[in-house]
């Protein structure tokens, strides 16, 4: 009986253990936790762990000189407290492709910039006012069937 009880406890204390783990937000770059976001399709509910840059030093910095993105990370650019208005991003010092995706303050795609040129200084235009953009690695964005339109689910928008 005592074995039983025994196992039964190990076990338990290690499935505690394993959820604690699996709960545990990865770390960006700087140590930062991630934090989590779906992008809703045709297809379904695709998950990303994102930095967040809300800011000024974190957006004018963005993803410049950084390795490509993996295809669950990505960059949420915030603008807490301002009305949504036309965004424009550049890629200067981004040395990978990127997917930039601008978001209204529903989270609704409003535009989607595909494969934008790394190190490229031309002004790439929202369409439309926004204030949210997703950044993912190039091509991601097909790849799970985004289009204007969809959902973005985090907090930071208000369905």
């Amino acid at each position: 009986m005592i074995d039983a009880t025994r196992r039964f406890v190990v076990a338990g204390l290690m499935a505690l253990a394993v959820a604690g783990c699996a709960a545990k937000a990865p770390a960006g770059p700087n140590g930062e936790p991630l934090q989590k976001l779906a992008v809703v399709t045709a297809s379904g509910e695709h998950p990303f762990w994102v930095e967040i840059a809300d800011e000024e030093p974190e957006r004018q910095r963005g993803l410049m000189f950084r390795p490509p993105l993996g295809d669950d990370r990505g960059m949420l650019f915030q603008w807490p407290g301002e009305a949504p208005r036309e965004q424009s991003f550049w890629m200067r010092n981004t040395p990978s492709s990127l997917d930039i995706l601008y978001i209204d303050p529903k989270g609704r795609i409003v535009s989607i910039a595909s494969h934008a040129t790394p190190f490229s200084e031309v002004p790439i235009p929202s369409n439309g006012a926004a204030n949210g953009v997703l950044e993912l690695r190039a091509g991601r964005a097909a790849e799970i069937g985004a289009k204007p339109g969809d959902r973005i689910l985090h907090p930071y928008f208000k369905p």
